[in-house]
């Protein structure tokens, strides 16, 4: 196996372990984390959104439309998890529905559309005489 290769699954394995230690034990995950005040995580959720955001854009300056539709995909989590954290930590249904849900249904609704997407045909290259 490539050099390369393991590295990629390390950071997939390291997204994977980071989000799940802050969802089943966050405090733990936080305290390790460093932030002791709070408003770090404004910060936190404001690097996560670029981050989203960046590869979003490389995919669709490189013209990667199909990985692009997969990327929205599986970022659709991101609008779910807000939504359902809004709901269980104070905030109103309505609220959470209104802003993270519709966002969800948008996000979903762009990565059907992008992953149904058909490849323009390329014209046909007329042979030299």
């Amino acid at each position: 196996m490539r050099l390369t290769t393991i590295m990629g699954w390390l950071v997939v394995l390291a997204g994977f372990y980071f989000g799940l230690s802050y969802l089943l034990n966050g405090d733990g995950a936080a305290s390790g984390f460093g932030i002791v005040d709070p408003a770090g995580y404004y910060v936190v959720k404001g690097v996560r959104d670029i981050a989203y955001a960046l590869t979003a854009l490389i995919l669709l300056l490189m013209g990667q439309r199909r990985a692009l539709g997969w990327v929205v995909l599986a970022d659709s989590i991101i609008p779910i998890g807000d939504c359902i954290a809004v709901i269980t930590h104070g905030g109103t249904v309505g609220y959470a529905l209104m802003v993270h849900g519709s966002a969800a249904v948008l996000v979903l609704l762009t990565a059907g559309l992008l992953l149904r997407e058909t490849a323009p045909e390329r014209p046909h290259a007329v042979p030299a005489q």
